[in-house]
């Protein structure tokens, strides 16, 4: 579910934000690791993993150079309820770990809005403050702490969490958003629309000592359209 409001794309938007985007990469992507970052078009290519993948640039700008198995996206004082993520990530088969995939992560503040650091521009504008990366250990491990975002204001959007996956010789692409088991907005309707990008997006949240607790597994390539098959 990729429905977070993105306007249209503008020519000197698109421009803008990927002048910055060579001096942005880490040094592994420069040097091919993940051949599908080419400076001025990984979001662009005319047949791509996933399809459309609008505001990926931003999946690149601010990219550390080391990106650990675990991040913090809500920065200490944050407003909100504590969530914490933890999963797998695992080979087409269902089972076998994968190591090494970086895992994009935004989501909404506790008002359910898109709040910028300051001086944020373009899509990492858009994404908000509340944004951050982790890598998957050796086990295919992976885990964020952050707070449990709200749904957008006004609207019956299930709150959610948006992923972006980037592995060793592909493009970036969109998997289905994190989203709650125990959310009202998360209607039968809405649950029926999800296509299982990666596999399912749905948690089930358990509260343990104040903190909200998750566990997600990814399926790399499931449900994904272009996905390379062995």
């Amino acid at each position: 579910m990729n429905n977070t409001p993105r306007a249209d794309r503008s020519r000197r938007s698109f421009l803008k934000q990927t002048t910055f985007l060579a001096a942005a990469l880490p040094a592994w992507l420069v040097a091919g690791k993940f051949c599908g970052a080419p400076p001025a078009g990984a979001s662009a290519q005319a047949a791509r993993v996933g399809g459309d993948c609008e505001g990926c640039e931003a999946v690149y700008l601010g990219m550390p150079r080391e990106i650990a198995s675990t991040v913090r996206l809500a920065p200490e004082g944050e407003p909100g309820e504590p969530l914490e993520m933890r999963g797998r990530v695992l080979r087409g088969d269902g089972r076998t770990p994968a190591p090494g995939v970086v895992i994009y992560l935004y989501h909404t503040d506790a008002k359910g809005v898109y709040s910028p650091s300051a001086g944020a521009e373009g899509f990492v504008r858009r994404h908000g403050h509340l944004r951050g990366w982790v890598k998957t250990d050796a086990r295919g491990e992976y885990a964020f702490r952050s707070i449990r975002p709200a749904a957008y204001p006004g609207r019956e959007e299930p709150a959610h969490v948006h992923a972006v996956v980037l592995e060793p010789g592909l493009n970036e692409y969109y998997i289905d958003d994190y989203v709650f088991d125990d959310d009202p907005l998360l209607t039968p309707a809405r649950r029926a629309r999800l296509r299982g990008h990666g596999g399912s997006g749905v948690v089930r949240l358990v509260k343990t000592g104040g903190v909200w607790k998750g566990t997600r597994d990814i399926v790399l390539g499931l449900n994904v359209s272009g996905y390379p098959r062995a």
